[in-house]
């Protein structure tokens, strides 16, 4: 890595430019933090409340129950559940025993779930109510070694360990098993599949530790150990929660407001009963917050900083929620291949709406054209990274692996421009970007319009395939409550924003669109919609 003090950003790190990353494992990271706040709470969920060393405690007492069961390490074992303190403490178990940790998102389907643990050779799996019947199906053809289920009460299948007999009755560990923290693997990341087959990141102790301590220096004075509560509504089975709620609450010793599922009004509620201070959301929690009819009647003045990960955040949408609440949203970039942060507007120096910030400390960033030449700023190119929270490379996978790391850098598949301050924005996805007439049009562009008009409430901007013109441009729109949109004004205002050649050619209502469980737009079912109807066309 080139010296990072001649890039211009470093100018901008008015603290911890050069941080250094612990050497220690996750496991250990969580033992660290029990020594110093263990009398404190660790978790508060639905209003009960664990301290770090009960949290440890039940850590241990699970990791001891697994190694009477014969599970070690090297294997991987899947979580498939929702929030709950069960996911934290299986977690830190499997780091515990040098288990690697899949994570899977509970409402997969059967085909989803074979998908991934045929591919990454999962030996056992948790599991709560509401992926059991998912599990069990899977089972009958897979043959895990142990099926375990977490809140399954006295209802629970035959097939199935209880975590609930399976922790009191145990005996604790003695010691954790020793891990190479730059070489072992502590989790397996399944990208989304918004743009293809779903593909494992394997993220390393190392990779995972570096990022926690590279987004706490990011927060400077803004974040104290000891002293703030995380607001945690984002699936922790989502990279970003893992890292943004869970490791770096653990890493400060912060209270984790941990909520099994995102529901608007309980939200604001508890934010009302316990203050938190941090909240890392993704935007439809944000969209969902500026939208509450009541949002005026809650104090949200004790959040003192706010970070949106996932997908971008309208600029409109950020307005509106600082507006309201008196909190400042920290735009930032991310993705699973690392860790999953890469920059962050910093809560000190400059802030620039719109822009992703400035690189997480030991982070260097390239932007690059076709040929992998680098270009100069405000051009608009590849985005490659190097630092200590990039992945490994795929699981079982070193054809997809030797094309997104080279030498060291990851390639993103992200369009990104620098600015002279050294301040990043991202344009698009390679694979969204639009063209028309050979003009390149970035749809983020095209949304950001859309999110200022005041009747609509999301929006989201595709290429559709023509004959003529190679691509048009179409957008979806989800007007707010009660309202209609007029299009023929809804284009005339497009028009005095963009070039005539960026404006939507058609623009189509919808009541809501497609979303994962984090929220991320799936703009690729979009496009195969249209596709589909332009195969029906030709059909008839």
């Amino acid at each position: 890595m080139q010296n990072l003090e001649n890039r211009p950003w470093y100018k901008h790190y008015i603290q911890n430019a050069d941080i250094e990353i612990p050497e220690i494992s996750l496991y250990s990271m969580l033992t660290e933090t029990v020594k110093t706040y263990g009398d404190k709470t660790a978790i508060i969920f639905e209003d009960e409340r664990i301290t770090y060393q009960q949290l440890k405690e039940q850590v241990d007492l699970l990791a001891g129950a697994w190694m009477e069961l014969g599970l070690k390490k090297g294997e991987r074992i899947g979580l498939m559940l929702a929030n709950h303190p069960d996911y934290v403490i299986s977690y830190y178990a499997a780091q515990a025993l040098g288990i690697t940790v899949v994570q899977i998102n509970p409402m997969y389907t059967p085909r989803e779930l074979l998908q991934i643990v045929n591919d990454s050779n999962v030996s056992s799996i948790v599991g709560d109510p509401l992926s059991m019947k998912t599990i069990q199906e899977v089972n009958n053809v897979y043959k895990f070694k142990y099926l375990i289920g977490s809140q399954i009460g006295n209802w629970g299948e035959e097939d199935f360990k209880n975590l609930d007999n399976l922790i009191p009755f145990s005996t604790p560990i003695e010691a954790p098993a020793e891990v190479d923290i730059h070489d072992d693997i502590a989790v397996i990341q399944y990208t989304g599949g918004t743009s293809g087959k779903m593909k494992g990141a394997m993220l390393t102790h190392q990779n995972l530790v570096a990022n926690v301590v590279q987004s706490y220096s990011m927060y400077g004075e803004n974040m104290v150990k000891g002293q703030e509560t995380v607001l945690t509504a984002t699936p922790l089975y989502h990279v970003y929660a893992m890292t943004s709620a869970m490791n770096l609450g653990i890493f400060i010793g912060a209270e984790i407001l941990l909520f099994r599922k995102f529901d608007v009004t309980d939200v604001l509620e508890k934010i009302k009963k316990y203050q938190p201070t941090f909240f890392p959301g993704v935007p439809r929690m944000y969209i969902s917050f500026v939208n509450h009819p009541d949002i005026e009647k809650y104090d949200l003045n004790c959040l003192k900083t706010c970070s949106s990960g996932s997908a971008p955040l309208p600029i409109e949408v950020i307005k509106r929620f600082e507006k309201l609440t008196g909190a400042t949203i920290g735009e930032g970039f991310g993705l699973s291949e690392a860790s999953p942060s890469t920059h962050r507007n910093p809560p000190f120096g400059i802030r620039k709406v719109g822009s992703i910030g400035i690189p997480m400390p030991l982070t260097d960033c390239r932007i690059v054209d076709d040929a992998g030449n680098e270009l100069g700023t405000k051009s608009v190119g590849e985005l490659l990274l190097k630092g200590p929270q990039i992945m490994k490379g795929y699981w079982g996978n070193p054809e997809e692996t030797a094309k997104t790391l080279q030498d060291g850098w990851l390639h993103t598949g992200d369009l990104a421009m620098m600015d002279d301050d050294g301040y990043f924005y991202i344009v698009g996805r390679k694979k969204e970007m639009i063209i028309v007439g050979g003009f390149n049009i970035y749809p983020q562009e095209i949304e950001g319009v859309l999110y200022e008009y005041p009747d609509i409430q999301e929006a989201a901007v595709v290429g559709i395939p023509h004959e003529e013109h190679g691509e048009l441009v179409k957008a979806y729109v989800v007007p707010k409550d009660g309202v209609q949109i007029d299009l023929e004004e809804l284009k005339g205002y497009c028009y005095t924003k963009l070039t005539p050649y960026k404006v939507p050619k058609v623009i189509e209502i919808r009541e809501k669109l497609p979303r994962n469980t984090v929220g991320k737009l799936l703009k690729r079912l979009l496009v195969k919609e249209e596709l589909e109807k332009g195969e029906k066309n030709d059909a008839s």
